[in-house]
């Protein structure tokens, strides 16, 4: 990307961000920066993941075809604690090492084989973009006045009407970071730096010609916002903690913004699932890779002090068929899984089992979350609300603006 390119896309998102913003949220101030509630990250594994690969492993029924070739060779389940998985790529190591920090929900319906609508549905619990992501509506309720409140590194997020989101995806971390906290040192141009001030005088001009139209107060802080977004002492801070870290991966990034304080949510895509050819050998190296990743995070959060505050929701925007094609992959399938990771959690090194041996969603009973053929089957929507009760998001600006209204109540978390 030319860098007059990425400088336009930059500014166009920002206005975008801030000039859109309607809701009466607080001023961006430092104050965020001593935030020391909980840490939300979802890991978005993008093209929809096989979980009988992987957390809800499945072997081969007699007389039905192959779900799995790495069943033909072992035909055994693994256990890691209470939990199951498939022994296949490197899910042993995690498993072991994590089981006992992991929450397992299988058999979720995502009610569609769309990429898109899949990761509408996976992040928000609704099948429309109008909602917000989960992330949004925990970095609203907590840190709504926040630099990057709430951040993208190349995943599926919606900040809806309660927040702008700032997305990295694609872009190199340093340098946007130092674009934002400080132009002038030197990561633009004069020219460049110059344009920016000049777009940034004319935007501020319509903001407060708008503002003292608006009889409500949202209009005025909503102005602050937009002008403390091009020289904030958070975004400083966080440049300067992403650049010690010594790399410049999303994974670090997300770290750097819970540790600066400037963010209380991310959200990580993680792509490379879509594996209509090959599925295992693609499903592997993908697996391989995301727990890798996952471990890594693990590993920064303990050594930066943020683990016992970390939420970590791993999920897909669907699974794959029970069944592979001509071609050795398999195709797209709407039943998928979630993972829930926090650390010292009564609710955790448990699996809520919830496909029958050929991966169809069973219902469930919502207090027990056994099968139970008087239930119902489990929806990305009964998954959200459960994880907003258990953020404390309930009665917060986005739940009552984005309810859940008329759905189940799950006893995920006990």
């Amino acid at each position: 990307m030319r860098r007059r390119s990425f400088l336009k896309g930059l500014l166009r998102a920002s206005v975008a961000g801030f000039a859109g913003l309607r809701l009466p949220l607080a001023l961006a101030n430092d104050g965020y920066l001593n935030y020391q509630g909980k840490l939300l990250l979802t890991v978005q594994a993008r093209g929809g993941w096989d979980p009988t690969c992987f957390c809800d492993p499945k072997t081969n029924t007699p007389g039905e075809p192959v779900i799995n070739h790495w069943a033909e060779e072992t035909g055994e389940i693994h256990w890691a604690g209470n939990l199951p998985y498939a022994p296949f790529a490197d899910n042993a190591a995690f498993f072991e090492k994590y089981h006992d920090r992991m929450l397992v929900v299988n058999g979720i319906d995502m009610q569609t084989n769309s990429h898109d609508i899949g990761a509408v549905h996976a992040w928000t619990g609704r099948g429309h973009e109008a909602f917000p992501t989960l992330s949004a509506v925990h970095a609203a309720h907590h840190v709504p006045g926040a630099a990057l409140a709430c951040a993208s590194f190349g995943a599926y997020t919606r900040g809806a009407s309660l927040l702008p989101v700032v997305d990295f995806g694609g872009v190199t971390w340093v340098i946007a970071i130092g674009a934002l906290a400080k132009p002038e040192r030197g990561y633009l141009h004069a020219s460049d730096w110059q344009n920016i001030q000049r777009h940034h005088a004319i935007e501020m001009r319509r903001l407060k010609r708008q503002a003292e139209a608006d009889a409500m107060p949202a209009m005025q802080r909503t102005l602050a916002r937009f002008d403390a977004a091009f020289g904030g002492a958070g975004l400083a801070v966080f440049r300067d903690v992403l650049r010690s870290l010594g790399s410049t991966t999303a994974w670090k990034a997300a770290i750097a913004a819970f540790k600066s304080g400037v963010s209380a949510s991310a959200d990580i895509a993680y792509g490379g699932f879509d594996t209509h050819t090959d599925n295992d050998g693609g499903q592997a190296t993908q697996l391989t890779g995301l727990t890798g990743a996952i471990d890594d995070l693990w590993n920064l959060a303990e050594e930066h002090g943020l683990a016992d505050r970390l939420i970590v929701v791993i999920g897909s925007e669907f699974g794959r068929t029970n069944y592979y094609n001509q071609d050795d992959g398999k195709d797209h399938w709407p039943i998928g899984s979630l993972i829930v990771m926090e650390k010292h959690q009564t609710w955790t090194n448990r699996v809520i089992a919830a496909t029958d041996p050929l991966h169809f969603a069973l219902p469930v009973d919502p207090q027990t979350l056994e099968p139970n053929p008087n239930g119902n089957i489990i929806y990305p929507n009964e998954i959200h609300k459960a994880l907003r009760r258990y953020l404390g998001l309930d009665g917060s600006i986005g739940d009552r603006l984005y309810p859940f209204r008329g759905v189940r109540d799950l006893a995920l978390f006990g």
